[in-house]
């Protein structure tokens, strides 16, 4: 009989891992993907380049080192502009966060009535371009202000106008993320503390702040970028208080130092960069303390508590409705401060020197567009680099390009626009002048927020609708249409709101790159001011603020009646 001999396999042989055959589909989100980050290398990165580049050149575009940076730094009034920009909006900080977090406490920790209304008065600066909360300050404490008296003869001109600017546009960012962070606390931390008998007072030092630390880390930082890049504050009622901001604008359009304002636009692009890398470190840190056994925390009324914080929040609500009215009676007033009957000729654009009533209809197709194409673009790229599978590097970059926006200050990335758009080698300068720039600036300078929001939208869905549609061999665009996007709607309308409304009351960014057809309703602001039309300006600030303020009326509508159908089909 034949011996059989049973021959065992070789287990240190190395088993090449199986991969699953891509598919059609699958080439075409790669394909995507990869035209998303080409369409950012372009909007985003080059123009960074471009702008890095022309800090080394000479006029004559040789390249000559370092020298454009000593001679900043040697001109005792440009090197000043740093140390004024770091301490008004290290001073703007301090206030703002401190203003906003007492009020988000009364929001969250109490029970004082009318906090539904505080809330939305809160959200008012958000609506108005920068340059409103200037012009009612000057009609406030100017040469001809109402209470000029208050300032004991100070001047407004300066930094105690900026930061009293700044901290009115910036109050309801700081808002937005304090009144988050104090919404997550957990409920068991302030049983136990009432369980060992602590005072209310160290129940605030030793659970509240601590809870809410990172959100405050966040919120300084958040608030301290926007200070220190706004270029609508500054440059209203800054007078000869330099800042950085507007020393970027003084040498391109003021003197044509193009290579000067690339030296600028770098200095303010740092502390910038800074304050964003240590904020998502911060987020990062938060993300990680939260709990899914916590409890939410339902505050219990107090009225000694309940009165205090009412009577805050009053005052603080109370501010921002008089920076709003003030910039409304001015617009309507005759002659101020001389004749104060209502009118409407503030009104008459056309006759003003700003771009005239064309330009608010320029800023409503610009901000119509950029919230068309700008949805349809980033939430579509978000989708792509959520859901591509594998390919992993290459959405790693993609998806750092996305948030390099949030980075960059408005006038940087506007002037890095000239540097490379406006360059006649540039396949692409046939865009410089139109519309179209104008709108792909802003939707680049508006990216990262509106990507966020689109990705934390895409992650509440369950990766099981692709997977069975793939199983099934239904096309992932179908399954887009029928499934992710009628679940994403609500992110979608608030991506196209929040579009629309910055697009509108955007000055920084689009500030160099319009043309005299394309002025806009913001830039228009900035013109009448700098001619001395300061009623005017006030006027078409107010018609901004009303177009963003119906925007976001329309945008609540849609957004509830969206809600109580889904409502009522899960009811089903």
């Amino acid at each position: 009989m034949a011996t059989e001999t049973l021959i065992l396999p070789d287990r240190t042989a190395a088993v090449a891992p199986l991969r699953q055959k891509l598919g059609h589909d699958d080439w075409i989100m790669r394909g995507a993907v990869v035209a998303l980050g080409l369409w950012l290398i372009v909007t985003v990165l080059l123009p960074l380049w471009a702008l890095l580049s022309k800090s080394f050149q000479a006029a004559d575009g040789s390249f000559v080192g370092l020298a454009n940076f000593q001679a900043y730094f040697a001109s005792p009034a440009l090197a000043n502009s740093i140390w004024h920009s770091v301490w008004v909006s290290l001073l703007s900080t301090v206030i703002c966060v401190l203003l906003a977090f007492v009020y988000a406490y009364g929001l969250t920790r109490t029970c004082m009535p009318g906090r539904g209304l505080f809330r939305i008065i809160a959200q008012i600066p958000i609506l108005a371009p920068s340059l409103l909360p200037a012009i009612s300050l000057v009609y406030l404490f100017g040469n001809q202000g109402l209470v000029k008296w208050m300032l004991f003869g100070a001047s407004i001109y300066g930094p105690i106008g900026i930061v009293m600017g700044e901290v009115f546009w910036t109050f309801p960012h700081a808002l937005i993320i304090i009144t988050a962070a104090l919404a997550i606390s957990d409920a068991r931390l302030y049983e136990a503390a009432e369980a060992l008998r602590a005072s209310p007072r160290r129940t605030f030092w030793t659970v509240t702040i601590p809870g809410a630390r990172y959100g405050l880390i966040s919120a300084v930082f958040v608030v301290f970028t926007l200070v220190i890049t706004d270029f609508g504050v500054p440059k209203v009622i800054g007078g000869k208080f330099n800042v950085l901001a507007t020393d970027i604008y003084k040498q391109v359009v003021g003197q044509q130092n193009f290579q000067m304002g690339a030296v600028v636009g770098l200095i303010l692009l740092l502390p910038a960069g800074l304050a964003f890398v240590v904020d998502q470190l911060m987020q990062r840190r938060q993300l990680a303390l939260l709990s899914a056994r916590a409890v939410p925390y339902a505050p219990r009324p107090d009225s000694t508590i309940d009165r205090a914080m009412l009577a805050i929040c009053s005052l603080i609500a109370f501010a921002i409705l008089v920076i709003l009215g003030v910039s409304f009676f001015a617009s309507i007033a005759t002659f101020w401060p001389y004749n104060l009957t209502p009118s409407f000729k503030n009104f008459d654009f056309d006759m003003m020197d700003g771009g005239g009533w064309r330009s608010y209809f320029n800023s409503l197709v610009m901000a119509g567009l950029t919230a068309l194409f700008g949805t349809a673009v980033i939430f579509a790229g978000a989708y792509l680099v959520e859901k591509t599978p594998r390919f992993r590097t290459i959405r790693g970059f993609v998806q750092f390009l996305a948030l390099l926006p949030l980075a960059v200050p408005g006038l940087v990335l506007g002037l890095g626009y000239i540097f490379f758009f406006n360059n006649p080698a540039n396949p692409l300068n046939f865009i410089y002048g139109t519309m179209a720039i104008l709108v792909i600036c802003t939707i680049s300078h508006f990216y990262s927020v509106s990507h966020l929001t689109a990705v934390t939208a895409l992650k509440q869905i369950d990766q099981e609708f692709e997977t069975v549609s793939a199983s099934l061999r239904v096309p992932f665009w179908r399954t887009f249409m029928r499934v992710t996007l009628p679940v994403c709607l609500p992110a979608v309308l608030d991506i196209a709101m929040y579009l629309f409304v910055n697009a509108m009351t955007t000055v920084s960014a689009v500030v160099f790159i319009y043309a005299p057809h394309t002025t806009l309703a913001a830039i228009a602001v900035l013109n009448m001011d700098d001619a001395g039309d300061v009623a005017p300006a006030a006027a078409m600030a107010m018609v901004v603020f009303a177009t963003a303020a119906v925007t976001r009326a329309i945008y609540m509508l849609l957004t509830q009646g969206y809600l109580a159908r889904a409502q009522m089909w899960r009811k089903r």
